[in-house]
This record gives structure tokens, sequence and C-alpha cells, in this order.
């Protein structure tokens, strides 16, 4: 990895500074790798990856080489910090009641920033990740707009997240060119098992399709609400899977609580630090 990017990312991910590790061109290659059992790796049916991640969940799958599928996340965090430096931007985390109208709220967002002299102004969902809960991105005065409007909107809970920009949505746009450039110059297999795509919550087809959905991705919303019920869905009868989420945290844990119980109760976390100290044990 430090060949590929140029710097120490290990370093950089154990000492910090967390301002550096924050910004987008360094959290999203330490976010793209992990760690698994040989037994759980010959058995897997399915992968999936929660947006830069779903480089990590092709390269698991036989379809990325690892240095080419970092390189490819360099060039994508590089060009998705740039453009987050051209607007003031931003995600903001919703948890709403039941009667929450996101589609609403982003546009009466948008309006207000009509109001105060911004053209044609992003306030989209870009996240899907379980029911009631969503992550809403676009000019940060949309986004300050909707907090404090939450109630009108019946969002329980709002919360800015620590990133530089609005990603999946159009305010990306500037590095879809930089990432299909490289993807072309890469070599891309058919995946061994099945990889669902972030674009549609679909299996990936083949090479090509995996090429064209990833550029996609980066200026679409992150369907994974809808990827889960696609993962999971089975045939009365037939075995159900367990579930390995890679890396630090459990939120792939906590989305499985909300929606889907069956797959929460044979759902387990591997953290690659911790697998590491073990064997050095």
């Amino acid at each position: 990895a430090e060949k590929v990017l140029g710097y120490d990312l290990l370093s950089l991910c154990l000492e910090g500074p967390r301002d550096a590790l924050d910004r987008t061109q360094h959290c999203q290659p330490a976010a793209a790798l992990g760690a698994l059992s040989p037994q759980v790796v010959e058995r897997c049916v399915a992968a999936a990856g929660y947006s830069v991640g779903e480089f990590a969940a092709l390269v698991f799958a036989g379809a990325l080489g690892f240095a080419e599928a970092l390189f490819a996340v360099k060039v994508r965090a590089e060009a998705m910090q740039k453009a987050s430096e051209a607007v003031p931007s931003g995600m903001l985390s919703v948890v709403g009641r039941r009667e929450a109208n996101y589609k609403f709220a982003c546009l009466e967002a948008r309006r207000h920033c009509e109001s105060l002299g911004i053209e044609n102004p992003v306030c989209t969902v870009s996240n899907y990740l379980f029911p009631d809960s969503r992550v809403i991105a676009g000019h940060l005065q949309a986004l300050e707009f909707l907090q404090e409007n939450a109630r009108k909107y019946y969002f329980k809970r709002t919360k800015m997240l620590p990133v530089s920009g609005a990603f999946h949505t159009r305010l990306m746009e500037p590095a879809v060119e930089p990432l299909a450039e490289v993807l072309k110059s890469i070599e891309i297999q058919k995946p061994l098992f099945c990889v669902y795509s972030n674009v549609n919550g679909k299996k990936y087809m083949h090479s090509k399709h995996i090429q064209k959905l990833l550029v996609k991705q980066v200026v679409s919303p992150v369907l994974w609400e809808q990827t889960m019920h696609s993962v999971y869905e089975r045939k009365q009868g037939t075995e159900f899977p367990y579930t390995y989420e890679v890396g630090p945290g459990n939120q792939l844990g906590a989305i499985l609580k909300q929606c889907n119980l069956k797959a929460w109760k044979q759902y387990k976390h591997v953290d690659a630090l911790e697998d590491e100290e073990a064997a050095e044990t």
C-alpha cells in the first residue's frame, strides 16, 4: 500500500494526525483494507462494500488486483477531495419518524438555497442506510436549513458527518472522468462469487458492468438498504448465510439489527488489527 500511495498509510492510521486521516484523499485508501480467515473465504457466496468499500469487496472476490484497486481508490479520493474543495458542501445523517418525507425536505432546502442566491443548489438523499435512516448531502446552507427545521420534517435526530464534501451527488461530477480513465487501464475479471453494486443493489454481471458502475457510484446514492434485501433474499428452505463485517467499527451490525434480525443473529465483526494481535500472541 505504501508503494502504491507514496506515503506510510499504516503509520497515518495508527498514529495520525486525525485531521490528516479525516481528509478524503487519505481516509478512502485506509477504508479499503481488511482481513478474513481462509475458511470464510472458501465458503463465501457473496460480498458487498459500502461506498469505497466496494473496491475492497471486488478485490476480495478476485475481480480487481490489490495494487490496481488501491491506485484507483487513490485517484478517486484525490479527485473527490478536489471536487469537495470547489463548493462548501457536506453530508447530514438523519434518523426520521415514519412520517418523514425526505424528498420534500430536500426540495424545500434547495428552495431556501435559491433564496440565498445559490444557483442550481444540491440537496438530496445520498445514502439509504436502513428504514427511517438516510444520509442527505449537498450545499452546507441546505443541510443547516434541514437541521434548523428538523422538527417540521419529522427528523428525530440529525448529525453532520465528518467528511469534506457531498459524496454520491452531482457535486462529485469532477471526480468522474479521472476515475473512469484509471479504470479503463485496469484489468477487471468476472468476480469469483456475487458482488453487489451500491448503484442499483444488484449483482455485477461482468467486467464492463463493474467498470461502468464504479464510476457511476461516485455521483449516485448508495442503495445500502436495498442491497441488504438483495443479499439475504433466499428461497424458503435454503441455508441462511453467516455475515462477516471486516474492519473498524460495527456499523453493518447496527444496520442489520434494525432491518434483518435473522442476518444479525448470524453476524460477526472481524477487526484486522485484533487478528494481527492474536497472531502475535
